[in-house]
């Protein structure tokens, strides 16, 4: 079988339009999926964050949105590179919400955070930390999903 190698994923797909494909699903993960649970979890009173702000952020002055949904698609391109490891059928869902939830949230936490000179952790607080976990676990359903229905689009057939 002729093909291209992303890792340990073999695939018929040239691996630029792959990556793409990855990128475009962790993006459209988090208008679709990340900000919808962030208005979910603000209806019922866990957070005051607000879900689809577009003022501009530095240092680009893009709208916040994008950024989030600039960086959701760099983290699906990640995705699509250690989803190959995660285990087959339901526990490939289990982690790929995992996968979200912890590595998103952790890298907020313990690198991009301080960096910004906010506290680690949200400031320990539960429902910051909540928050993170249960909007960044939805990124990772959401870009498990679009990843797997763009690859039925192109014919790659599945990945579970």
């Amino acid at each position: 079988m002729s093909g291209f190698s992303l890792g340990v994923w073999r695939t018929k797909t040239p691996p630029s339009k792959v990556l793409g494909l990855a990128f475009a699903a962790g993006f459209l993960a988090v208008p679709f999926f990340h900000q919808p649970m962030l208005a979910l979890l603000g209806a019922v009173g866990v957070t005051s964050a607000v879900p689809y702000v577009t003022h501009p952020i530095p240092p680009l002055g893009v709208p916040r949105i994008l950024s989030q949904a600039f960086w959701g698609g760099i983290w699906g391109i990640v995705f699509l590179l250690v989803s190959p490891r995660f285990p087959r059928g339901m526990g490939y869902w289990i982690t790929a919400v995992l996968f979200g939830a912890l590595a998103l949230s952790l890298v907020a936490w313990f690198v991009v955070a301080p960096l910004k000179g906010l506290p680690v952790a949200g400031g320990s607080r539960p429902a910051a930390i909540a928050t993170a976990l249960l909007v960044n676990g939805a990124w990772g359903s959401g870009t498990a999903l679009l990843l797997l229905t763009a690859r039925k689009v192109v014919g790659e057939g599945h990945i579970t």
